[in-house]
């Protein structure tokens, strides 16, 4: 298209400087047969003839300079109508590409959250973990965050695994060396708590908000959370809740940072995970994470992309389509792009 455009600007170009020659040499041959017209009029009689060729001459050159007006009043007026529609195809193609990249980013972080809601769930069947929610001895304690943390050794993407009663508070958990104290605090004021004690069955599951978790020194995570059923069973009574606290942050960086945007407009674009409320979740520059909102309007649009008219800023967006039983939070993924001139 970039192509295109170049040849359409190329032939504007060639028939403006054509036109413009026509009409300078038209201008000449005028100013010629004015000319003749004078000299014929000087010679009288003997003139007239030569004045009537003189008048020809002039009355042909303004009917070709008339031509040479319209003929480039309508190949602009076709070739900008052309160039329009070049930039509009081109638009609605760069438009088409960045919903397909914010697209890309939010169904890259739907998989990756999908596998935590099966994480949480599988988990809580553990044995060491029914069994001490059903009875926390100091012996059943020990052994839970021993699995915890055997648990933890193997997934990296997690901070601490929680093993909280039904009052909510903590009784085991997998790293007492890295968040020491953590024993015995109570975290039924916590929203993803209030949620998981009112889990209807062992197969249901909390997706939690990402936010800070100053408990674990102000790390962003997004928390999970299911109910440790008796006997492991899904509709088994309620025991107790597991929350396992997803590193947010270099989780959600590694996939903004490796959407695949043309190194020449990198500079000028952003890549952001933002929440249903458009609070932005993950973003590409590092810049307002859990502190700005995404200025964008998608009203009940899945995807789209917007460009504001005053600074020509483009919002390509992509609301989350879940994956698998994730159902997703609402969420999307967005691309903003600069125009090349403000990013300069």
């Amino acid at each position: 298209m970039d192509h295109v455009a170049a040849e359409a600007a190329e032939v504007k170009r060639v028939a403006s400087e054509k036109t413009r020659h026509i009409q300078a040499i038209t201008g000449q041959v005028k100013i010629l047969a004015l000319n003749a017209l004078i000299e014929a009029a000087r010679a009288g009689e003997l003139g007239r003839g030569f004045s009537v060729v003189a008048q020809e001459v002039r009355s042909i050159g303004a009917e070709v300079e008339g031509i040479a007006q319209v003929l480039e009043a309508e190949l602009t007026g076709r070739i900008t109508g052309l160039q329009t529609l070049v930039q509009q195809i081109t638009d609605s193609s760069q438009n088409d590409r960045m919903i397909d990249l914010a697209l890309n980013a939010v169904e890259l972080i739907d998989r990756n959250l999908y596998e935590r809601t099966c994480d949480v769930r599988w988990w809580a069947t553990d044995t060491a973990i029914v069994d001490c929610a059903a009875e926390p001895t100091p012996e059943r304690a020990a052994y839970a965050n021993q699995r915890l943390g055997v648990i933890l050794g193997a997934y990296t993407v997690y901070l601490d695994l929680w093993l909280c009663d039904l009052k909510g508070t903590i009784i085991a958990h997998g790293r007492p060396d890295r968040y020491p104290g953590l024993i015995g605090q109570n975290v039924s004021g916590e929203e993803w708590f209030r949620q998981a004690v009112t889990l209807p069955n062992g197969d249901a599951y909390v997706a939690g908000d990402v936010g800070t978790q100053p408990a674990l020194n102000g790390a962003q995570v997004a928390t999970y959370c299911a109910s440790i059923r008796a006997g492991a069973s899904p509709t088994g009574r309620p025991l107790g809740v597991l929350a396992i606290h997803f590193d947010w942050e270099p989780q959600a960086r590694a996939i903004v940072e490796g959407v695949r945007v043309a190194p020449e407009n990198r500079d000028r674009t952003r890549v952001l995970l933002v929440d249903s409320r458009h609070r932005v979740l993950a973003a590409s520059d590092g810049r307002g994470v859990l502190t700005e909102t995404l200025a964008f309007s998608p009203g009940s649009r899945a995807s789209g992309a917007d460009r504001d008219p005053r600074s020509g800023v483009v919002t390509a967006f992509h609301r989350t389509p879940g994956y698998e039983t994730y159902r997703g939070l609402g969420w999307y993924g967005a691309i903003v792009q600069a125009t090349a001139k403000a990013s300069g």
